[in-house]
Parts: structure tokens; C-alpha cells; sequence
């Protein structure tokens, strides 16, 4: 099963492909869409989905999935990033693909084992996990790959215990 993990944003939009084939998982792609800064929302927001559009056409993902919201005093990101995930969501819809939806601390459990985990410790385990010879850049694009391997595990657990 191929899934494709989004950690969203409007200045930069992480996201990673992973392969599930058992219990062994492995990075397909990975990277992060970038809009320039002091570009009209709507304009970052159809970068993002032309993006997204693309990557999903060429590596046909089964399923995404994304970071659920996150925020603790900043509004204006948190708008920001709503905006990103609408966007995410919307072209999971276009292509027909089920979305998974997890919060932060569901996916730092997932990968490091810690619900409160930093991340630099998503990030090592990232690299371990899928083999990786060096830490994705930037964050975004470890974090991505962190969803995705949280739906993983969640799917492997699920499977496990039906």
C-alpha cells in the first residue's frame, strides 16, 4: 500500500510517499511544495493543489494522510495552515482517496513511542524507520513522512486487531 503523508502549510507543504508491504515500510518520495512569500493566498493555495494534483497523479497513493489542527496561541497560523489542509483535503476528494487524519501527539506516539516527543526525536526516528541515510529537509518534509507512518501503524494495528 503506498500513502502519502502531508504535513500542510501555505508557505511550505511537507509531504512524503511511503510504501507499506507487511510490516516493513519504506520512502518512495519526498518533499516539500513551497510557495514564495508575499504571493495572494488563493494564488499559494492553487500552487498547492496543482502540486498535490501532480504527485498523486505520478505515484497514485491508495490513501492520505494529513496532521489534524494544531494550534496553541498563534491564530494567524492556524488559519493559515486551515487553509493549507482544506486545500489537501480538497484534492484528496478530486482524486477519489480516503483521508486519514491524525492529531500531533498521535503521530509522535506512533514514531517515537512518546506522545510529547521533540522533534528532533520524529525526526531520527523518521530516518531510522524508513533507512533514510540523512534527516529530511526541512521539517516539514520529516513530519509528512511521520503522518505517513502513523496511518501505517495505525492500519498495521487495525489489521491486527479486528
Amino acid at each position: 500500500m503506498v500513502i502519502l503523508g502531508i504535513d500542510p502549510g501555505t508557505a511550505i507543504c511537507g509531504y512524503g510517499l511511503i510504501e507499506m508491504c507487511g510490516n516493513r515500510l519504506s520512502a518512495i518520495a519526498y518533499g516539500a511544495i513551497r510557495t514564495p512569500a508575499h504571493t495572494p493566498l488563493a494564488s499559494r493555495l492553487l500552487t498547492i493543489f496543482n502540486d498535490l494534483e501532480a504527485i498523486i497523479a505520478e505515484y497514485k497513493p491508495e490513501l492520505i494522510a494529513v496532521e489534524e489542527l494544531f494550534f496553541s496561541r498563534n491564530v494567524t497560523t492556524a488559519l493559515a495552515v486551515g487553509h493549507a489542509r482544506g486545500t489537501v483535503l480538497l484534492a484528496a476528494a478530486r482524486a477519489g482517496l480516503p483521508v486519514n487524519e491524525y492529531k500531533p501527539a498521535q503521530v509522535k506516539q506512533a514514531v517515537v513511542g512518546y506522545g510529547r516527543a521533540e522533534k528532533s526525536q520524529v525526526q531520527e526516528m523518521v530516518r531510522r524507520l524508513l533507512a533514510l541515510q540523512d534527516t529530511p529537509k526541512p521539517d516539514d518534509v520529516a513530519d509528512a513522512l511521520a503522518v505517513a507512518i502513523c496511518c501505517a501503524h495505525s492500519l498495521t494495528w487495525e489489521v491486527a486487531y479486528r
